[in-house]
């Protein structure tokens, strides 16, 4: 039964949440292009809402990145670049812990803005709460990761987790028995995170697949215009 269990959780729903991301996201902006927004409500206790922003921007973007890179890249890249698997697994935790409080401070900063603040509460949808919460609950879990790898400082555990997230990508057949023995948070982490990709494209979460980077790359400068003055007898 617990195999059964393993199987569906780490070989069967993270197809069916990737799969959800990427062909909800095409269809939303294709068919409600006008619900691809962030749906600010920056009018409205806008001091809170800037360092909550900022806070909780800056920790996850960090934390996500760090998860991408660390868990799509094989190890033999880290070891080729001089980086063993318990050195990555202490950076993980020393870089991703900190990030995570910064990250988690910014998301409770928001969260108790929207549920105290009645103007703020009348506006926000139900998927605005619940995808903050679950945000919320998913960066406590990554926290509370952390005494588990702590036990695994050789990096051992760390590796089962990224043969896993390759064998996803490639298709392959065994990837779920890779993690089958993990410890119960990080399988909680990991169900919680690709729940997350489910909803990802019925939420806000979306306005993060339109970040305009391309401001970046704009060639020279911007051309501002001075007001002019109205001049009725003109």
């Amino acid at each position: 039964m617990t195999d059964v269990f393993n199987y569906w959780l780490f070989g069967v729903y993270p197809y069916i949440a990737l799969t959800v991301l990427f062909i909800g996201s095409v269809l939303r902006y294709e068919c409600a292009p006008y619900s691809w927004r962030a749906g600010s409500s920056q009018l409205l206790r806008r001091k809170q809402l800037i360092w909550g922003s900022v806070l909780f921007h800056a920790g996850v973007l960090i934390v996500f990145f760090g998860h991408l890179v660390g868990m799509l890249t094989p190890i033999q890249v880290f070891h080729w670049i001089g980086i063993g698997a318990g050195t990555k697994q202490l950076m993980a935790i020393v870089v991703g812990g900190i990030a995570g409080v910064v990250s988690l401070t910014g998301a409770g900063l928001l969260l108790h803005r929207r549920l105290t603040d009645p103007r703020i509460r009348a506006t926000t949808h139900f998927a605005d709460l619940a995808v903050l919460v679950l945000l919320t609950l998913q960066l406590i879990l990554g926290l509370l990761t952390i005494p588990a790898s702590l036990g695994h400082l050789d990096g051992g555990e760390m590796v089962k987790f990224m043969a896993w997230a390759l064998g996803i990508f490639t298709f392959d057949k065994q990837a779920w028995t890779y993690v089958t023995d993990a410890a119960p948070i990080f399988k909680l982490h990991i169900f919680l995170g690709l729940t997350i990709f489910l909803v990802f494209p019925f939420t806000r979460l979306v306005h993060m697949l339109s970040a305009p980077v391309y401001y970046l790359l704009r060639p020279g400068y911007q051309l501002v215009r001075s007001k002019k003055t109205f001049n009725p007898s003109t």
